[in-house]
């Protein structure tokens, strides 16, 4: 059944990363449900380190596996359910004091309106998608925004309509891009946060997208197509 896996998350990464033309390996997370071990392809760090550190140095090859006593940011692991969210985070004192916003209260209402993963995590399994012989919750993408808005158009391929993205200065990697996605069944684009842009390596030309997984299978089926048709005739670097 592994082995099963492994080869469709070959398949879909190798797919993705060619015709996307990513410049770095699509990222699998996998949320730990009470219950659950972490998967075998994933060893735990020497080190603690935060979630969009993990997810940063899996887009690089990296395969990590953590539980809570791996996790170095609270705010990180209060966002995927593996602790409560500390008081002073949610009160707002603890991002109030980083300076970007005009208050407490207004800090604290970025905590209130956050989504959080609505069930219990215990762990978390992050390695690029071709290394995974599990089934991710979310596949996450860092790239440039011309490679990330090919998901737009896959997204809407079948039944139309709009994209939605939600974001907030803080909380990239664990909430926009791993919590939302989870939360809402849908893709959500981040243009990437304070803590990322000073803990991880990403680029100042860089967002992030996190895709439910189960959306992974029909966007494959369409990049062929993608790729002989309109991608063949719009600007593309």
């Amino acid at each position: 059944m592994a082995d099963t896996i492994l080869q469709k998350n070959k398949d879909y990464a190798e797919k993705l990363k060619t015709v996307l033309r990513l410049r770095y390996e699509p990222v699998a997370v996998k949320l730990v449900r009470e219950g659950e071990s972490l998967p075998d392809c994933c060893k735990r760090p020497e080190k603690q380190m935060s979630h969009c550190q993990a997810v940063f140095a899996a887009k690089a090859g990296a395969c990590i596996a953590m539980t809570l006593e791996d996790e170095s940011c609270h705010v990180g692991a209060s966002a995927l359910n593996m602790i409560a969210t500390p008081e002073k985070v949610a009160s707002g004192e603890f991002h109030a004091g980083m300076g970007m916003h005009d208050s407490v209260e207004a800090a604290g209402k970025m905590i209130s309106d956050r989504m959080v993963v609505p069930f219990k995590v215990v762990g978390e399994a992050v390695c690029p998608l071709g290394e995974a012989d599990f089934v991710p919750d979310v596949v996450e993408i860092v790239d440039i925004p011309e490679r990330v808005y090919w998901i737009v158009p896959l997204e809407t391929a079948e039944k139309g309509g709009r994209v939605q993205f939600s974001t907030s200065p803080f909380q990239c990697a664990c909430e926009d891009v791993t919590a939302v996605p989870v939360c809402t069944a849908a893709p959500n684009i981040s243009i990437g946060c304070f803590g990322c842009r000073k803990k991880t390596d990403m680029k100042a030309d860089e967002l992030a997208i996190g895709i439910p997984y189960d959306r992974i299978p029909e966007y494959v089926s369409r990049l062929d197509r993608y790729a002989a048709g309109p991608m063949s005739k719009a600007k593309r670097d």
